[in-house]
């Protein structure tokens, strides 16, 4: 995918997110509650800010205003945003503060939120700037994303002015597409939108639903169909969590898409990652069922981050890859990316190698226990360039893709990423695992990678071995005589 060139409005409720991370030990003696020792702290835009980020990631040009307060925070967000390279106009109000969230984690979790905010409507100096900075930054935009966290930017006012009003107005005028995160039950105030993306409990609120119901699907094509022609949504997008996703649009059978099954970490901001890659996509081009498609790979992404982190171009065109294969194989970056967020959580990594020509019982008992001496499993696997300079022409029986698949499918592993060099050092390096695992037909000195791992403070374990389980014997029972042909085959 590629979004450059493409600009994008976004007007909505902006606040700074805050993150205070640290390591949980023991309970406090005052009271029962967790003591956090602080490590690390950092700020991010929120809200509104998050999709422009988003936007901005994937290389769109993203445009922004909401309202900030005459505050540390609201400087803090105007540099976050800048930092960003998003185009900003965030208007300054000396009557409230900057809408801000403290999350406060430990070993990967969150323990505790502390909300800053006052909701209510615009005053008309607030109001002011904010419709002089939609109709500038409108000019040259594709799309307009109104994202709505209910902190009052789109709340209307008692004189009947509404932001909301400003924009469809303006965005029918220039024939540009407006897409709305809702919040609340009366979505009157987006009428006109060529999109909305609910989640369910925002569907069922605005279709009068109690909390808990779950309607079937025919009765949710009724409700979300009424919903557009009540507001006069071109379509509706409902977002539906581990259920995945469905586009819904007046006379139109309604396009489902299935979720993309990955580790959940953190669900927050995922909204915001699905409107601005839709938004994205609907700009570039994209059919609306085929940018919904796209939306719920970066989504999926999204999920697997702990907080509210933005989804990269590069990750959405790696997830769109993985989406045709397995969300278990990883390319080096992707990675990398993934073992931060492990390590993140404490959690500890292993490491182990090999061709995995043909799976037998002797590399499960060797995954297997490799899995047991930590929380995740990396396997690397040799590309299948480097298997016919180990073992010769007639290797590997399967292809590359075939033994990364099969090695995917099994429930210890956690990551295969592919090698092409002869031995896995360099691999070894950049995952830096805690814990190296080779057979027990090794020494300890003569597993590659060893010095590396021990020299960081890591551990090598050589684990046993099945007796009478080899690719050179499978060969052999399946191709008389073809011995030679698989030598050196081992466990591998």
């Amino acid at each position: 995918m590629d979004f450059s060139g493409t600009a994008i409005l976004v007007v909505g409720d902006v606040m700074l997110d805050r993150y205070l991370v640290g390591d949980v030990t023991r309970i406090s003696p005052e009271a029962p509650v967790p003591v956090v020792h602080l490590e690390k702290r950092w700020s991010v835009p929120g809200g509104a800010g998050n999709v422009a980020r988003n936007l901005s990631r994937l290389g769109v040009s993203a445009r922004l205003t909401g309202l900030v307060g005459d505050d540390a925070e609201g400087r803090s967000l105007a540099e976050a945003v800048a930092a960003e390279g998003i185009e900003a106009a965030l208007a300054v109000s000396r009557e409230r503060a900057t809408t801000s969230k403290t999350r406060i984690l430990g070993h990967g979790q969150q323990l505790l939120r502390l909300d800053e905010e006052r909701v209510g409507p615009l005053t008309g100096a607030e109001l002011a700037p904010l419709r002089e900075a939609v109709a500038r930054l409108l000019t040259g935009s594709r799309a307009v994303i109104i994202s709505d966290y209910g902190k009052g930017v789109f709340l209307r006012r008692e004189d009947g002015e509404s932001l909301c009003a400003v924009i469809m107005d303006l965005a029918r005028e220039a024939r540009i597409p407006v897409l709305v995160d809702p919040k609340g039950a009366d979505w009157a105030r987006y009428a006109g939108a060529a999109c909305v993306t609910p989640n369910m409990a925002e569907f069922r609120l605005a279709c009068g639903l109690a909390a808990g119901a779950r309607p079937e699907a025919a009765e949710r094509r009724e409700l979300a169909e009424g919903l557009c022609r009540k507001y006069g949504f071109a379509r509706l997008l409902l977002t539906r969590g581990a259920r995945g996703m469905t586009l819904y649009a007046p006379g139109e059978e309604p396009v489902n898409i299935r979720a993309v099954v990955r580790e959940v970490a953190d669900v927050s901001g995922a909204g915001d990652t699905v409107i601005a890659t839709l938004a994205a996509c609907v700009a570039g081009g994209l059919s609306w069922a085929d940018s919904a498609a796209v939306a719920n790979a970066a989504a999926g992404v999204a999920v697997g981050k702990a907080g509210t982190a933005p989804v990269s171009v590069a990750e959405l065109n790696e997830a769109l890859r993985e989406g045709r294969d397995n969300p278990k194989l990883y390319s080096v970056p992707a990675l990398a990316r993934k073992l931060e967020e492990w390590r993140r959580k404490g959690e500890r990594i292993v490491f182990t190698n090999g061709c995995f020509d043909l799976i037998h019982p002797g590399h499960v008992a060797l995954l297997r226990q490799a899995a047991a001496l930590g929380d995740r499993l990396v396997v690397g696997l040799n590309a299948d360039a480097s298997v016919k300079r180990l073992k010769g022409p007639e290797r590997p029986i399967q292809d590359e893709m075939s033994r990364a698949l099969v090695l995917a499918a099994l429930q210890m592993v956690d990551a295969v990423v592919l090698f092409g060099e002869d031995t896995p050092e360099r691999l070894i390096r950049a995952v830096s695992p805690d814990v190296l695992v080779k057979g027990s037909d090794y020494r300890v000195e003569d597993v590659v990678g060893a010095d590396f791992v021990l020299g960081r403070g890591g551990e090598v374990r050589l684990v046993d071995l099945v007796d009478g389980c080899s690719t050179t014997g499978l060969v052999r029972k399946m191709r008389p005589g073809a011995a030679d042909l698989a030598a050196g085959g081992g466990h591998a």
